[in-house]
């Protein structure tokens, strides 16, 4: 792949740079200065989404007919890159990456006229039902009925890790519908309503930071919880292809913008923090060489994604590939949250609800220092959630090393 920018491309960026200049406004700046994840809460998510979708950005990768910004490989990626050194929020991805995708490959032409216009322009908003307690990464061996009863489904169980189902609209969920042959082969792919009677959500709190409007994970109940059979992908027990189709897209996400973007924040707090010989952290040998050892690491992985999407502009699926960025990219995020958390030192000790103060807003130490420990504690599940990487090691000694 040509790494050198066209004339064209050059003036791309700049048109990207001078958008981000308007819409990323103060607000949502003074929010995203706070986030643990890179999210917002929905009402600063769906504001972010919508000026993106006005501008005809909100879906990179869509096909243009649909709504898709129709980039050149380069284009796509200045696009990720403005967009991540910028600091913006990062988009939602369960409605414009996950679903969307498996609903335009094995949709019918109901479901995408009914669906992709409000993903689009985020007027309804996703959740993912895939794990169930005891039925994580072994995604398989989920339980959770749905019994087919004239024109309905009847689905009973949980689902569990739920991310803002609180907020969702609607659900994208794998269901059992056969329990014979291979665990595989009894797996359907159901899109239902949040608001159907039979269902019930309770959050499950987390180490990341108490906020209510943080509120990330829950775990959801079914009980005889009607979803019309029309609301299915696809054909009735084939839901493991449909899914795995979607996790592909799931775990092949950019990762290199994004950390670059994390690492430069990291060394702009190093610039401020003091290391023990009473200098600048940011001068420490100690630390300037994990610094670079992440920088190295990071631009490795921005070469390798490149390469692949490239390859997927060229319409060549990511396959296994995808196991790969998913493991590298959730690991360097880990690491710099953790060298984050080292160098705001003791300001990132966790707050205490019952000693907050009207004048510090219960904490003490500069604003930076805030996220520091929530998003700490928030990426330790990355390795684990869109399948774990133990998980996806396997999947790639299987289908790249043939093991």
């Amino acid at each position: 792949m040509d790494l050198a920018f066209s004339a064209e491309d050059l003036a791309f960026q700049q048109e990207v740079r001078d958008w981000i200049a308007t819409a990323y406004d103060d607000d949502l700046r003074r929010q995203m200065s706070q986030s643990k994840n890179g999210y917002l809460d929905k009402a600063g998510q769906v504001k972010w989404q919508k000026k993106l979708a006005e501008r005809g950005w909100a879906a990179p990768d869509w096909p243009v007919e649909l709504g898709g910004a129709g980039f050149t490989p380069s284009q796509r990626y200045i696009f990720n890159m403005e967009m991540s050194l910028a600091g913006v929020p990062t988009s939602s991805p369960m409605g414009l990456k996950m679903v969307a995708p498996v609903i335009m490959a094995f949709g019918s032409d109901a479901q995408k006229a009914q669906h992709l216009p409000p993903i689009l322009n985020s007027d309804i908003w996703w959740c993912q039902g895939y794990s169930e307690p005891g039925s994580g990464s072994d995604l398989a061996s989920l339980q959770m009925r749905a019994v087919r009863d004239g024109d309905d489904y009847v689905l009973n169980g949980s689902k569990i890790w739920t991310t803002h189902a609180q907020w969702a609209d609607w659900m994208f969920c794998l269901v059992r519908t056969s329990t014979e042959g291979k665990p595989q082969e009894g797996i359907s792919f159901l899109l239902l309503r949040m608001d159907t009677p039979g269902i019930q959500i309770k959050p499950l709190p987390t180490l990341d930071g108490p906020p209510d409007n943080e509120q990330e994970i829950n775990q959801v109940f079914f009980d005889n919880v009607r979803v019309p059979v029309a609301n299915r992908i696809g054909e009735e027990n084939k839901g493991w292809t449909y899914a795995k189709y979607l996790l592909e897209f799931e775990r092949g996400n950019a990762y290199a913008p994004g950390l670059m973007n994390m690492l430069k924040k990291v060394k702009r707090i190093a610039a401020l923090e003091r290391a023990d010989d009473g200098g600048r952290l940011i001068d420490d040998p100690d630390f300037r060489s994990k610094i670079a050892n992440l920088e190295i690491q990071v631009e490795a992985l921005n070469a390798s994604e490149l390469r692949i999407f490239s390859g997927r502009g060229a319409g060549k699926n990511i396959g296994p590939a995808s196991s790969m960025l998913k493991c590298v990219g959730s690991e360097h995020q880990q690491a710099i949250t953790e060298l984050t958390l080292e160098a705001v030192g003791n300001y990132a000790t966790p707050f205490v609800r019952d000693t907050w103060s009207p004048a510090n807003d219960g904490r003490a130490g500069p604003d930076y220092a805030g996220p520091a420990a929530p998003a700490y504690f928030n990426y330790r599940k990355a390795s684990i959630y869109a399948g774990s990487n133990e998980i996806q090691r396997n999947i790639m000694a299987k289908m790249v090393l043939g093991l």
